[in-house]
């Protein structure tokens, strides 16, 4: 199965307490992320490779003396933006809550670059103006104080963690209107194949409790509830 046909997979028929559940039986009990981390519109639904991004607060104030990082506004920001490829998550993290970490205009960025969206670990800005694109943002919430002076990448493609919960370049990231999944690429076969059973199954105790099947009836003929 390609990439391209696994994430039509995902987007048709799983939603993300099913595959949840599928790890938790699997072993992989911490895969979610902070349920602080939702998306910027309800409706928004991600799914794709992780890019992840490395970003560190930065204080430099009038007469200090730069750094070769504080040198450089935003450091690696847009070399990150420009480096993604399609289907790919832009997911960073390592910021204060200081300022936002995404805008309209990198959301425009990354759809040229055909990217499938953005989780955040912290704030968003042009709220109004990535709505009205379409692109989908996971994120804390909105806030609209600038990264520039405050906030710089300082390193991308490289493995982060979120409270937590480790994302490899190229992990299977899954997120929906009740939370964002981080699924490991050496598991990602068996927990989709798993998660599909397990869905069509509940839509069978469904058609069954509505014909009257009690809940325990239904546990002990499925498995499932």
């Amino acid at each position: 199965m390609t990439d391209q046909d696994l994430f039509k997979l995902i987007r048709t028929e799983l939603f993300t307490a099913v595959v949840g559940d599928v790890l938790d039986k699997l072993g992989y009990q911490h895969q979610f992320l902070s349920p602080s981390i939702m998306p910027l519109d309800k409706r928004m639904r991600v799914v794709g490779r992780a890019m992840p991004v490395l970003e560190a607060d930065v204080f430099l104030a009038g007469g200090d003396t730069p750094s070769r990082l504080t040198t450089k506004p935003f450091g690696l920001l847009f070399e990150a933006l420009d480096d993604l490829m399609p289907d790919e998550i832009y997911v960073a993290t390592g910021s204060s809550l200081r300022y936002a970490l995404w805008g309209g205009l990198m959301s425009t960025r990354a759809i040229h670059l055909n990217a499938a969206g953005a989780i955040l670990d912290g704030f968003v800005r042009d709220a109004n103006e990535i709505e009205a694109l379409g692109f989908n943002v996971f994120c804390r919430g909105t806030y609209a104080q600038d990264q520039g002076p405050r906030g710089q990448v300082i390193d991308y493609r490289t493995a982060i963690e979120i409270e937590g919960v480790r994302i490899a370049p190229g992990d299977l990231l899954f997120g929906d209107r009740e939370g964002v999944l981080v699924i490991p690429r050496a598991l990602e076969q068996e927990t989709i194949e798993r998660a599909i059973e397990k869905v069509r199954t509940e839509n069978k105790v469904g058609e069954a409790i509505r014909v009257g099947m009690s809940s325990c009836e239904a546990f002990e003929k499925f498995g499932v509830m």
